[in-house]
């Protein structure tokens, strides 16, 4: 029978008693963790979110009515217990904080009992994701899961500290918004009062920020939620948090800089990690040459190996086709790995042409001495030769390559080499290598679209030397932005851009991307209209939250350091969202739906 803490005040958390308050009566609450019946003693240990603590209870100090209590208690039980501190009569604990000390308990109340939970309160479980997200709230208690929202919380208040002492006010953007369909998908919200008319969850506050720095609020930050109708991913939330900012009156080296201190104080708060300043800068074009990736893991080497001019005459056309077609032939030297069993070698090669490519040759110089080449029927005299001094192979090395387009040959061994690296243990998991990657270009050609896009978004302020560049359609692609994405092991946390101010610029951008000044003003008019009353110059950035924290904390999953997350379908297991909704719910928004066909039984 639950019982009422009325009369009672809690003391402390169970961890915040120390040895200075021996011989103190305290009264502790929290959830019991374990209960051990040594016949004349009973143990139980009590659990907060600050972790655990013994409590004793001896018949002869807390009495018979609460003895028989205390042998009633079980997992998950909510208690409070009123006792003495003092040294721990048996062993000492060292994995427990307070490993050297136990409550002799003197009263007991139980303020609720629990089912059996269905599963273990405490880590490393076996338990299936799924069960664990439905059941959310045991979940929530697990030790590992509470210690990453702490860190989480820790990490906002540290970002406002900073931002709120670097002159930054903390300004709240719509969430209700107008639809800019232009990249993800909109999560839309049909209005009661404009029937047929909807509303958008924003993407970001992209547009209400730069309005901010037209009104005079220079500096500007927000943790802002965020909402994104994307296709399934598996680590990827529908709903997420982003670090927000905005700055007017700076450039690139501006808000690196404010940047660079940011992760610098964050860090050495949340985590106790030093970062050296200033940040390593690499530009876009550099990261895709070496890495495959405008995100490179910079923990190990492994870097790519441009073979274009070496194999540009090669007997080998797969190879010398590629550059003649302005393609290009790209190689990793995979160390060590020269005795690869050929499963492997095939699995490799799968794996390739599952990112893309059309397939994948490689070069065993094993560790006997021999060496065995995919294509070396294909190859003129002295061209194998050539192709392993370009890779510096030695015995015992792997020599992979990939050729086509340029943006294949890179990405698909960039992604080979981060796959490799992970699974022959090349990566230091305990680095924490930061870059800038900066100079992204301005546009990205879209096949599906048949046209350029923004890279970033059309507000992307390019190099004042490419301008020229922005009415030459067959010149597009070499536009450089000032943009700029701040990497850390091989993840994006964050990114942003100098803005465009200009009108005459803004104006170009339109065109280059094919939308007439109509069209723009249809979807971004009221920042248009806003940029006629003079427009500083102005930049922002954007960090993903939930990221920062993942690689924070080491969790193996985003959906780890949210508190009620979603599964890759977009849905919350917990409380069974999306739902069905009433009839009348839709009659009010003047909203139907159609049923969806039952395809069973019907030819193809």
């Amino acid at each position: 029978m639950a019982e009422s803490m009325t009369g009672l005040k809690r003391s402390s958390r169970c961890t915040a008693i120390s040895e200075d308050d021996i011989g103190k009566e305290l009264t502790l609450m929290g959830w019991v963790q374990k209960r051990r019946n040594l016949g004349a003693l009973i143990f139980v240990d009590l659990r907060d979110i600050s972790g655990i603590v013994q409590i004793l209870f001896d018949e002869d100090i807390c009495g018979h009515e609460v003895f028989e209590k205390a042998g009633s208690l079980r997992s998950e039980f909510v208690i409070a217990v009123t006792g003495k501190l003092q040294k721990r009569g048996g062993a000492v604990n060292k994995d427990l904080k307070t490993g050297s000390l136990e409550l002799a308990a003197t009263a007991l109340r139980i303020l609720s009992e629990s089912e059996t939970p269905v599963f273990p309160i405490e880590d490393d479980i076996n338990t299936k994701e799924e069960i664990r997200l439905k059941y959310r709230s045991l979940d929530l208690r697990r030790p590992a899961i509470q210690r990453n929202l702490i860190l989480r919380s820790k990490v906002m208040q540290s970002v406002r500290s900073f931002l709120t002492d670097e002159g930054f006010l903390e300004i709240e953007t719509p969430m209700l918004t107008k639809s800019t369909p232009e990249g993800a998908r909109d999560y839309l919200v049909p209005s009661r009062v404009h029937p047929g008319e909807f509303y958008a969850l924003p993407q970001s506050p992209q547009l209400f920020k730069q309005l901010l720095m037209v009104s005079g609020y220079d500096r500007y930050f927000q943790i802002a939620r965020c909402f994104r109708d994307e296709d399934l991913r598996a680590d990827r939330q529908p709903e997420f948090t982003q670090i927000d900012m905005e700055l007017s009156f700076v450039d690139v080296d501006d808000v690196l800089d404010v940047n660079e201190r940011l992760l610098q104080k964050v860090f050495k708060e949340a985590i106790g990690l030093e970062i050296e300043l200033p940040l390593q800068r690499m530009t876009w074009d550099s990261a895709m040459e070496r890495y495959g990736s405008d995100k490179p893991d910079t923990r190990f080497s492994m870097e790519l190996i441009r073979l274009s001019e070496t194999v540009a005459d090669s007997g080998f056309s797969v190879f010398s086709d590629a550059v003649k077609n302005n393609g290009g032939v790209y190689a990793i030297n995979v160390k060590g790995q020269g005795d690869m069993p050929r499963k492997r070698l095939d699995k490799l090669t799968e794996d390739a042409k599952g990112l893309g490519a059309a397939g994948l040759a490689y070069i065993q110089l094993k560790s006997d001495g021999n060496r065995k080449a995919s294509f070396e029927k294909f190859l003129k005299d002295g061209e194998l030769d050539s192709i392993i001094n370009k890779c510096q192979g030695e015995t015992g090395d792997l020599i992979l390559i990939v050729s086509g387009t340029l943006k294949i040959s890179r990405e698909v061994l960039g992604q080979l080499r981060v796959n490799l690296a992970k699974e022959l243990g090349l990566i230091d998991e305990s680095k924490y290598n930061f870059l800038w990657v900066v100079d992204f270009p301005m546009f990205e050609w879209s096949d599906t679209e048949n046209r350029y896009m923004a890279m970033h978004h059309p507000f992307t302020m390019p190099y004042e030397e490419d301008l020229h560049l922005l009415s030459d359609k067959e010149a597009l692609g070499k536009v450089r932005s000032k943009a700029y994405d701040i990497v850390l092991n091989g993840t994006e946390l964050g990114g942003g851009s100098i803005r465009i101010h200009r009108s005459d610029i803004q104006e170009k951008m339109f065109e280059a991307l094919g939308l007439s000044l109509d069209e723009a003003n249809e979807r971004f008019g009221f920042l248009l209209t806003a940029f006629k009353y003079g427009v500083p110059p102005h930049a922002g950035l954007a960090y993903g939250l939930d990221r920062m924290i993942m690689l924070m904390a080491k969790a193996q999953s985003i959906r780890d350091v949210i508190a009620f997350p979603k599964v890759k379908d977009a849905s919350d297991l917990m409380c069974d969202a999306p739902s069905v909704v009433d009839k009348k719910q839709l009659d009010e928004l003047f909203i139907s739906t159609i049923p969806e066909e039952n395809n069973e039984g019907k030819g193809e």
